[in-house]
């Protein structure tokens, strides 16, 4: 697989990433990967004995989820893609209005990885069921047999996009608290959340879940994540993190770190402009990159990278346009899994020539919510047939993003949903609650 070079990053510090800030747990780690803790980083590796290249079990978990086996059959399939099918499955598509038609149509007619969901997009229960299952069927349509990209921001507490459908969960600020006031039983409860938010999810038919926020806020100074984030203590952050993503990958939904390299020392909101992070990288590693390299270590098998001027890494240039950014999570943290772009319809990069191109460019997987779905998707397929974009860089994203929906079908059939777990969340969401807050 394709690797972007650190030189860029290498030459600005020698330091280590800060994850000695974050203490380690004796729990075991529950991923897709749980059972293998040496998992190869691709096919092909060397076996234990390092004397010949041994091949290697395509059973063998990767660290991020998917088998050695889902990826190399996700990189042959791809391979004989058209440039309409491989601009598609790196898209996730923004859509208007509630009528699930609207979103299945799209993605039938670009080939579409999947859609995000958003308030705006919901009305009851009823509808939310019939619009992924629409979007499950246009992808099935279309002879893919792996499920959609069903994703939907539903961090608890202010960013809850399925208010009135889904169970009402404290902001994620909670998560540090439980931790802080409660040890053991406040992790227990964090990831007892996350276990039961992502089975409600699947119930209704979502495949990717936009949680956990490992941002570390800075206080009242952070104008934009505040209570999303876990704490203003790397640590207790990191901790929160790592309860999460092991609950996400047990409900067997794709959780989203974010937002990769840390929105919480920000001062400017990048809905609608570009934040500048001053700090030096040695600063970056202590507070904001420690909680991120604890969700890797953990089995996170996506992360989401923000639109931020972060001046120690890329100055100048948006953290989701810079290939520094994703050399930096795949070279230094040892991420393997799908780096997706937070919403490239927000203002931070508004207005940017050739957005998508440049995103995958850098280095990302999945670009999320293009300001207009459909001019994204042209000009991914225009720039693949003209070589402006490296087919090969593409086709690493899409398999990529294939594998880990074949490793969320899998582990989802492993764990049927059924009603009961609407009652089990209400329960998590008062054990969380209760360990948090005494109440």
């Amino acid at each position: 697989m394709r690797r972007t070079t650190l030189a860029a990053v290498a030459a600005l510090s020698t330091l280590a990433v800060g994850c000695s800030s974050v203490p380690a747990e004796p729990e075991p780690t529950t991923s897709g990967a749980e059972a293998s803790p040496a998992s190869p980083s691709a096919p092909g590796a060397t076996g234990s004995t390092g004397s010949a290249e041994e091949p290697v079990d395509p059973d063998t978990p990767l660290s991020w989820g998917p088998t050695v086996g889902e990826l190399e059959d996700a990189e042959a399939l791809v391979a004989g893609w058209s440039s309409e099918q491989l601009a598609g499955q790196v898209l996730v598509g923004r859509y208007a209005g509630t009528d699930p038609a609207v979103p299945a149509e799209l993605v039938r007619d670009l080939h579409l990885a999947g859609v995000c969901v958003t308030a705006d997009n919901v009305v009851d229960e009823q509808q939310v069921l019939a619009t992924t299952a629409a979007v499950e069927g246009a992808v099935a349509e279309s002879g893919r047999d792996f499920p959609a990209v069903i994703g939907v921001d539903e961090e608890g507490g202010s960013v809850a996009h399925l208010r009135g459908v889904a169970t009402d969960f404290p902001a994620f600020a909670a998560a540090g608290e439980a931790i802080a006031d409660s040890g053991r039983r406040g992790r227990v409860a964090v990831k007892g959340a996350a276990l039961a938010t992502g089975l409600e999810l699947r119930l209704l038919g979502f495949t990717w879940v936009y949680a956990p926020v490992a941002d570390v806020t800075i206080g009242a100074a952070d104008v934009t994540i505040g209570s999303r984030a876990p704490s203003d203590d790397p640590a207790l952050a990191g901790a929160a993190v790592k309860q999460a993503v092991a609950g996400y990958n047990r409900a067997g939904i794709v959780s989203t770190t974010k937002h990769f390299p840390g929105h919480g020392g920000a001062t400017a909101d990048s809905h609608t402009t570009l934040p500048v992070l001053t700090e030096t990288l040695a600063e970056l590693e202590d507070r904001d990159l420690a909680p991120f390299a604890t969700a890797v270590e953990a089995g996170a098998p996506s992360v989401m990278i923000g639109h931020l001027d972060v001046e120690a890494i890329a100055p100048g240039v948006p953290s989701s346009l810079a290939p520094e950014t994703y050399a930096y999570l795949r070279e230094e943290l040892g991420f393997e899994g799908v780096a997706i772009t937070d919403s490239l319809g927000m203002g931070a990069v508004a207005g940017t020539p050739a957005l998508a191109v440049k995103a995958l460019q850098a280095g990302a997987d999945l670009l999320l919510m293009p300001a207009d779905t459909r001019r994204a998707h042209q000009t991914i397929t225009r720039a693949l047939d003209d070589g402006s974009l490296d087919r090969a860089r593409v086709e690493e994203a899409a398999a990529r993003v294939v594998a880990l929906q074949r490793w969320q079908a899998r582990i989802a059939q492993d764990r049927p949903v059924d009603d009961s777990v609407v009652e089990k969340a209400e329960a998590a969401s008062a054990a969380l609650r209760e360990a948090a807050y005494g109440y």
